[in-house]
Order: C-alpha cells, then structure tokens, then sequence
C-alpha cells in the first residue's frame, strides 16, 4: 500500500513539474538558512550554561541612590568579597576576577596574553578544566600560573613537559618570574569569560595600594550561593552590611538629595545569574537582560520557514482542483477519507524530505562562509541536539500535516459526482489570500527593519564624535618599556616625517581596537559640600592637538607649564556639573592635601561607545599613571605610506612587541559590529523571505491564469486591451500587499522605535522608510505577477477560447 502511494506521489510531482520545482527550490532555500539561523541563535542563547554551578552562581551588583538617579554598578573595591565572607551568612563563595592584558616573557619571546586575575575559588565556581598539571588546584601558590592549551602552544610549541617551567610576567612595572602550574582545557566558544593565562589575584599590581580601600573600585565578584539560599535571602543578609561599609557613601548622597528607592534603601546588593550575564545591561539604573539578538535570528528562521510552508500549503491547495476527476474516479472506486488523507500526505513528506536534504547539504556548503560573514563560533552540534530536532520534526509533520491534509479534507467532502466534473468551489479563497497578506506583512516589516538598520549604522558611522577619527591611529602600547618613554621615542623616530603631524597617547583607547579593548574609569570626589562623578583619562602632551579636539576655553596640557601635573582639562559636561561660571577658577580637592586646579575645557566629545550620552570626563596628566594607547595623526595624503612608517618606527621601538595599530575609524566601527551583523541577518532574511514569497505567487499566479483562460478569451474578443486584462489578472493581488502594507507598517513602526531607543543619539524614523519598503513589495509583487499575466493577455484569444 505504502509503495503505491509514493508510486503515485511521484508521477504527480513529475507531472507538475514547475510546482513541484518551485516547491523544492524555496524549501530547500528555507530549510538550508534556517538551519544556519537557528544554529547561530541558539549557540548565543548557549552562553555560559556550561558551568556545573550555573544555578547558584551569580555576578553581584550594587544599585546606587544618587542626586543623579539610580546607578547601577558592577565594579567593586578589593576587600569586598573578603569582607562579604566573613560577615554575611549564606555565601558558600566569593571570587574576584580582572581582565587585563599580561605580557609574558619565555627565551627571549615576548607574547601579550589575555590574562585574568582570580582567587583560587575561580576554579571551584567556574567549570574550567585542568588537563594537566594540578588538576584539583590549577593555581596552588601565589608564584603559579595556568595556561591555556593555545597559549601553552604558542609560548611553548607544545603542552608536553611545560609543567613546572618558569617564565617572566610584567606585573605593573616590574618583571616577576612565575611557574607553570596547570594547562587548562581552552575556554569554549560560548563564554563570557576568555583567557590565555590565569593569575593568582594577589598579583595584580594594583592589590597591594587598594587591599583595604573601599574608595577604588575596579572589579567584578561573583558568589555562589549556599544550598537552599534565594537571591532574596542573600540581598536581605547584605542590608546591614551595606549600611555599614558604605555610611559614608549613603550620607552623601543624602546629604545631596538623593531619593530612596521602593524600600527605603540608599544602597543595595543584586546578584545577577551567570547564565544571564551575556545578555546583561544596565541602563538607568536597571539591570536589563536583553536576549533580543538571538530571539530575533530565531524569529527571522522561522519567518522563513513560514513563509516557504504557507507558499507550500498555498500551491497544494490550488493544485488540488486539477485532481479532482482523479480523486472522482478514486472514490467512484471505492477510496474512503483515509486514503486520499494519506495520499496527499505523503506527496508532503516527500516533497519535504527531499528538501531537506538538500538543505542540510547546501548549509554544511554555506558554513564558513556563513560563520565567516555573521562574525559566529557557533557549529552544527548546536543544531544536532535531541530536543531541537524533535521540535523540527514536530514543526514538519503539522506543515505536511496541513499541506497535506486540507486539500484532502476538502476533497473528501465533495460528492462523487461533483468530483467527476471537475468542479471545486474554493469560495473566496480566503486561505490563500489571508496566507499571501501574511507573507507580504512578514516581507514589509524585514524590508523596513533593513532600511532603518541601514539609516543607523550610517547615521553613527558618519556622525561628528567630536574628534579626528580618520586621520589619527591609535596603538596599544603592549611592550615591556616605559609608557611614556615609548610614545616619546616614537615622536622622535616620526619627528622628520611631513605626513606624521602629532603624536600622543592616553590611558584609554577610543573605539575598540585590534587588541578587542573597550574601557573607561571614573572617580567621584566632593566638591564645595557635593559628590560629583566623573569619568578619567589620563593622557600626554598634544592630546586635544593629535586628535583635533575643539578648545572652548584656557588651554591644554604644555610643556612650559612644569605644575601641569596637578592641573586639569575637563569637557563642558563637567564644567556644567561643576555649576561654576567661570571654570577656569576652580580648584578640586582630590584628597586630604592634594588641589588640582582646572586649566582648560573642551568641546564634549565621543570617549565612550556611541550608544550612551556624553558624560561628564577629566583629562589628567600625571605621569605616575601609565599610558596604554599611543596616537599618531597622519596627512590626508599618502595614509598608506604613513601607516607602513608609524609601522616600521614601532617595530624600531618596541621591537618584540605585535604592532596593532588602527585607524580610529575602523575602532569606532567595532563598536557597532552587532549592529551590522544584526543588519546583515535582517537584509538577508528580507531578501530570502521576498524571494520565497514571489516564488509561491508566480505559482499561484499561473494557477489563476490558468483557471481563468476562457474568461481572458471572451474580453479580448469583446475589445478589452492587453493593458487591461494584465491590469485586472494583477490587481487582486497587489490588493493583498497593500493591505498586508497597513497590517505591516504600526508593528514595524512600534518595535523598531522601541530598538532605537537604545541609543543616545540615532536616526530620525521616518515615514519614507515603510513608505519605501512598502513601494518595493508592491514594485516587487507587480513584477512578479505581472510577468505572468502580461504573457496571458497577450495570447491569441481563439487558442484561449478553445481551452476546456
């Protein structure tokens, strides 16, 4: 029984070849990119759930009552996560953690390495696997290190025998030899924390300063909590330790009007899961977990899929009316429901079968391409999961389930006799109509989602920031010697080339460079019986100059100036914080015997990402801060010549050192990556769901055309013109885009203002964006439809008159 059923559901898939082409092509198309989607989707959603300890480890946060509103911060002093041990019941552990570069040294190679600095309990919190070495404790002493796999290889040339070995880290200013104590498992693709090298934390150079300061705050903690201890137990044990080590705080920001949140707090421990930290912000002070990246990939693969499904679904039910003697004869011979059930079931499940193995061929050809394009570490095994290709299979049977089923049932409710004639009436077709609205609603609001992404990304790629970001590259000064004494003989070696103009350098980079760093700092201090917060870069001499900095007031660092140590350049955001009129007369108390007297204002300017407002900054310059980033502004001319210089000049001094140096314009374009890979997915999901759509209403098309041949014959013979017909075959359907237009246009309008809000500064949305995607699926619906009427208005009308 079975053969004879595919046995028939292969002579009807030959015999209607386009349909059955038409079918398999956008399945295939759908199947293939949806795998890919999906695969990427959820190997984001994947973050961090490796750990064993997933559901008791959290990432603490403090929410901060200020004058300004609620803050929210994640940095936290050095003796925090001791002091939280000791005094705060249900914590089983407390483990500090800072990234930082680490410069490592072994017979005379020199590496940069992505280093972290922990507390032994890392180990025991986070499920990083020690493969050699000390496998219980990967980091037994304070004078140990552990190495990846991939860093041991290149430190190394292999992880055999390298345990033990003794090599030389630059902490702070001084070389510190360290033994290898463990080579970890490298860390996967889907965590938040990355690193080539772990440190023990006593060695930061920053832990002996700050160990017992509560003022210098610069590190996450992260707690695991006891067994059977919610997240509201451990935030109500930490209301008495936070009134008590943070009084001085509190009494502050009372005593300059701040707000107490719903409880009556001033400040408040939160703890965040690890599982969520991926996905974590904080925007006006709310901790946000935003999943909306790979929700939205998840959405536009099954978009797709719905798109080709209803194309599928569409077709076989027009298809159904030139098997309707067939199915006649079959009932006249005694086929019962059941049967034309399972007919047109299978001619489903063999349609989709075949799609998708030529799907699962054509997205194993498109990988790297794909993970090359779409910036993605995610892998097919993210995909070949049990309960992920249930839920495909289960997605399959209802498709073919309807496809499948409702011609059948329509069919089977039809009189023998009704069949023979080969009369169906379909009424209005509501399905197949309300099925195309969907498509083009679908197809609308992607194509509008493209343009606005588009308008977004070229709004910020062209935005002024305030500063010269084409013509300056920006350096990280990743070598053994002095910061400043590197940027100083860089300027020397440069000094007679007429294409460099200004070197500099500072303690931030702007954008996100080679070296994948993005950081600020900030400081809070009183100021005439007022907290005031602001955030700090340390810089050199001719920083405004190298990066074109607008001066509205005093002056910039200068060498003539010996005090300018303890001198000051703030941005108009502080000066407006600072609330003087004149802020070239004030003098900040830093501490109990130190003044800084401001000497200087510039322009406010882009230091941080650009989707946050300017806020208020001060530029330093006192050289006991080390430098990370050298500047070099270049001639408009020649930029290609003068890259290779500053190359060649760097590898002169700092000769050990990889030189990553990059154009500001190209760091600031980093920082949006997202963007543009989200921008990327959305244009090619439009592009494939209007490909998909136009494939299933050509089909369609044909059939109407079809159906309607006699009906063309007599108005061409009564004087109709080929205009008119084409006009009156095309019409019904460009209906149905435009209302899937009004359908489409308030939702996209609502999400996509909703997703610009997320940036202090965007693109005005403008009508002209769905006006034009609207424009586009009618222009694009027009083509298609009109391709194939046109050619049907255009037939001799005696040949269609003869049709039956």
């Amino acid at each position: 029984m079975i053969k004879n059923y595919l046995k028939i559901a292969w002579r009807n898939l030959i015999k209607n070849k386009v349909f059955t082409l038409a079918n398999i092509i956008g399945l295939s198309s759908a199947f293939a990119v949806a795998i890919l989607l999906v695969m990427t989707a959820l190997f984001e959603l994947s973050f961090d759930s490796f750990h064993e300890n997933k559901a008791s480890v959290y990432q603490l946060y403090l929410s901060n009552q200020t004058p300004r509103g609620t803050e929210i911060g994640t940095s936290n002093p050095v003796p925090l996560a001791p002091a939280l041990m000791d005094e705060v019941s249900g914590i089983k552990r407390a483990v500090r953690r800072v990234s930082e570069d680490a410069l490592v040294t072994f017979n005379n190679k020199e590496l940069n390495l992505d280093a972290e600095y922990v507390d032994p309990s890392f180990f025991e919190i986070f499920t990083f696997p020690a493969l050699l070495g000390n496998t219980e404790s990967p980091l037994p002493d304070k004078n140990s290190v552990s190495l990846s796999e991939e860093s041991a290889q290149k430190i190394f040339g292999s992880t055999d025998n390298v345990i033990g070995k003794t090599l030389s880290l630059k902490i702070g200013k001084e070389e510190r030899p360290f033994t290898v104590a463990s080579i970890l498992q490298n860390s996967p693709a889907n965590s938040s924390i990355d690193f080539d090298i772990v440190i023990p934390f006593e060695n930061h150079p920053e832990y002996e300063t700050d160990k017992d300061r509560w003022d210098s705050q610069f590190l996450p903690i992260f707690i695991q909590l006891d067994k059977g201890v919610s997240v509201a137990q451990f935030e109500e044990n930490t209301v008495p330790f936070t009134e008590l080590h943070y009084q001085g705080g509190i009494e502050s920001d009372i005593r300059d009007g701040a707000v107490p949140d719903a409880n009556g707090k001033y400040k408040q421990f939160h703890l965040m899961p690890i599982s969520n930290m991926h996905f974590a912000t904080y925007k006006s002070g709310v901790a946000i977990v935003n999943r909306t990246f790979p929700y939205m990939i998840l959405g536009i693969a099954f978009v797709i899929i719905f798109i080709v499904s209803a194309n599928f679904i569409n077709m076989s039910i027009a298809l159904s009316e030139k098997r309707l003697k067939e199915i006649g004869m079959r009932k006249t011979l005694g086929a019962v429901k059941k049967q034309l059930f399972i007919q047109f079931w299978m001619e489903s499940l063999f349609v989709f079968g075949i799609s998708l193995v030529l799907g699962l061929v054509a997205s194993n050809m498109l990988l790297q391409p794909f993970k090359t394009l779409f910036n993605t570490k995610a892998s097919f095994a993210d995909v070949a999961q049990p309960n992920v290709i249930f839920l495909f299979g289960i997605a399959i049977f209802c498709i073919t389930l309807v496809a499948g089923g409702y011609p059948a049932l329509l069919m089977s409710k039809l009189s023998t006799l009704r069949a023979l004639k080969g009369k169906l009436d379909l009424g209005k077709n509501r399905l197949r109509n309300s099925l195309i609205v969907l498509q083009f609603t679908i197809a609308i609001i992607l194509i509008s989602g493209t343009l606005v992404l588009h308008g977004q990304i070229e709004f910020m790629r062209n935005k002024d920031l305030g500063y010269n970001k084409e013509q300056v590259v920006s350096i990280p000064l990743n070598g053994k010697k002095d910061s400043y004494r590197v940027v100083e003989l860089l300027r020397n070696e440069l000094k007679g080339n007429p294409d460099i103009l200004n070197v500099s350098g500072a303690d931030n980079n702007l954008g996100k460079g080679r070296d994948g760093s993005l950081s600020s700092s900030m400081m809070g201090f009183d100021f005439e019986g007022r907290g005031v917060v602001t955030n700090t870069i340390t810089v050199d001499y001719d920083y405004a100059k190298t990066l074109d900095l607008e001066l509205v007031a005093g002056r910039m660092f200068d060498r003539n100036y010996a005090a300018d140590s303890l001198s000051l350049v703030i941005n108009e955001s502080m000066a407006k914080q600072l609330g003087k009129e004149d802020p070239l007369a004030v003098s900040i108390p830093m501490d109990d015997s130190t003044a800084y007297s401001v000497v200087g204002v510039v322009k406010d300017y882009n230091f941080q990402e650009m989707s946050r407002e300017i806020r208020p900054l001060t530029l330093f310059m006192n050289k006991d801060w080390d430098l990370y980033y050298a500047y070099v502004k270049i001639a408009p001319k020649n930029v290609a010549k003068s890259f290779e210089a500053i190359e060649t000049a760097w590898e002169k001094v700092e000769p050990q050192a990889e030189f990553l140096g990059s154009f500001l314009d190209e760091n600031v374009d980093r920082t949006f990556r997202r963007e543009k890979t989200m921008t990327t997915i959305v244009t090619s999901g439009s592009i494939l769901g209007i490909l998909l759509s136009c494939i299933g209403l050509f089909a369609i098309s044909m059939l109407v055309v079809a159906q309607r041949t006699k009906e063309i014959g007599v108005r061409k013979v009564v004087g109709a013109s080929v205009s008119s017909v084409a006009l009156l075959l095309t019409k019904d359907f460009l209906k149905l885009v435009g209302l899937a237009f009004i359908i489409a246009t308030p939702i996209a309008w609502y999400f996509l203002n909703e997703w610009l809000q997320n940036y202090a500064s965007h693109v005005a949305l403008s009508p002209l964006f769905f006006v034009a995607a609207g424009l586009t699926a009618c222009w694009i619906a027009f083509i298609t439809v009109g391709s194939r009427t046109l050619k049907a208005a255009s037939a001799n009308p005696v040949r269609s008159l003869r049709d039956e």
